[in-house]
Parts: C-alpha cells; structure tokens; sequence
C-alpha cells in the first residue's frame, strides 16, 4: 500500500482494545479535519484492554489505514499467544495470557480475516520523502526497539532506504536521527508510557514548502471508565490499574535505561525534517 499525502498526517500506535481512547482520538481527527486517509496505526488495534471487538468495528468504521501488528497477525492465524515473544514464565508472558483469551472469545472469523489481509508495511510518500510505517523492525514484526538502542535502530534504518520509519509496539513515544534519516515511534493511545501520567500519545507529521514538522501530542481521554470495564471482565491483572497510574506492570522488555526512567514525565522533543 502506497499513501500519496498533502496534509497532515495523525500517526499512532496501539488501541490496545481500549475504545475510549480510540474514540477520543477519531474525535481529535475530526475537530483537526483530518480526514480518515490522513490518518495511520502502527498496529495492536488489540491488546491488553477490554473491547476488542469494540476497537475492531471502531476502527474499521473509521476507514484509517492500518500496519498489521504483532496482535492482528496472532489473532489473524489463529495463534495460541499474542506473538510478542515474551519469554516464558515472565510477568509479561503471564499477563499477556489472560488479555489474549480474553480478545480471542470476542472476535469473529470476520474480524480475523481483517487482520489477516492487513499490509505488513505501508509507503508513504510527501514529495521529496520516502516514509515507510512499519509494526515492530523492517524485517521482524515484534521486535521491540526503544530509544536507547541507537545501534539497533541505525542498522534498522540502514536497511530500510527511506527517509523517515514510522514504527510502533514499543509503548514509547520517541524519534532518533542518524545519516538523514529518522526513526519515529509516535507511542501507543491505548496505554499510558510508563511516565507516570494517565494520558497517552500520538504524533501529528505537517508538511510544507521547506520540508515536514513532526510534532507529539498527548491524548485526553476517560481512562477511569475503561479501566472500570476492564474490572468488570476480569481484566484486573495489572494492566488496568496502568491505565491510571501510568506506570506498566512489568519492565520486562524495557532496557536498562528505560526502565530507570519509569515514572518519569516525558517530554518528545518537536522534530523539523528538511529536504
């Protein structure tokens, strides 16, 4: 799939079935006025959250294009995990069980069959630049990449020749820039970034005649009210008390800098990306 924008972009990550959030952000869209093709998800429409089925129709209705995540592809091919690669026995290895039953007993083969038809990457073109939305790596889709693993990122960038990766899964927003190009994570909107803050993220790309202006925003939304819904279906592991204090319940997948920075209010720096 190949976008041939002029406007502004909305790019985010992870509904994570929390339709409130997902909800507020089309709200955020409309009130913006970018229209549905103006708008991408970096993938895990589904996750640790309670409307799984919710978030599928929303989005769906909604018409925005969407990178498959790690989640689709599971839930797609009818997987017995959510395909993150978690190491077994871990924290999140075990809470990740318990949402995943949970998304698997709401779907239907429609929805599934969604999620298997869904591009793997999508190009996005604002002349002069090549963009290139992905899930997790160019090549892996559930590889965790977080802004401290600059060599990382930089081999990943070197593969890829395009100027800018619109990447997602990590939970945390960030950008890094080496040799010209740019690695962009505008964060997840269904899950606070472990900053101690209930509010969560997305970036907004506006082009114009000197180049593009990359922008981070934090999206207001009533996490009290899915947390709730979360309880009431059993969804109480953790995850759901997140949504409120901002904090995850397990670091496992974190790198030792991050995981230093928990609790710690981010700020995303503005990113100008000139010809």
């Amino acid at each position: 799939m190949i976008l041939r924008l002029k406007g502004p972009l909305l790019v985010f990550g992870g509904p994570y079935s929390n339709l409130e959030a997902l909800k507020a952000l089309r709200d955020v869209a409309a009130v913006r006025g970018i229209a549905p093709d103006h708008c991408l998800c970096t993938g895990d429409v589904v996750a640790y959250c309670a409307d799984a089925k919710a978030c599928v129709d929303e989005i769906r209705d909604w018409g925005v294009p969407v990178v498959m995540g790690n989640c689709e592809e599971s839930l797609g091919l009818g997987a017995d995990d959510c395909g993150c690669g978690f190491e077994e026995g871990t924290a999140c290895d075990l809470l990740s069980k318990q949402w995943f039953t949970h998304a698997q007993a709401q779907l239907t083969e429609d929805d599934r069959a969604w999620m298997r038809q869904l591009p793997r990457l999508i190009e996005v073109r604002y002349t002069p630049f090549k963009l290139r939305a992905i899930h997790g790596g160019v090549d892996r889709i559930n590889r965790f990449l977080f802004a401290s693993q600059k060599q990382e990122i930089e081999e990943e960038l070197y593969n890829a020749d395009v100027d800018v990766i619109l990447a997602g899964h990590c939970g945390v927003p960030f950008v890094h820039q080496a040799n010209g190009q740019y690695w962009i994570n505008a964060g997840v909107i269904g899950m606070p970034a472990n900053d101690g803050q209930p509010r969560t993220w997305y970036a907004i790309l506006t082009p114009d005649e000197q180049g593009l202006d990359v922008s981070f925003h934090q999206l207001e939304y009533e996490y009290a009210k899915a947390a709730d819904k979360m309880r009431d279906q059993g969804l109480a592991q953790g995850y759901a008390q997140a949504l409120s204090t901002g904090l995850w319940p397990s670091l496992d997948v974190l790198p030792e800098k991050e995981k230093a920075q928990t609790g710690q209010r981010l700020s995303v720096n503005r990113l100008r990306i000139n010809p």
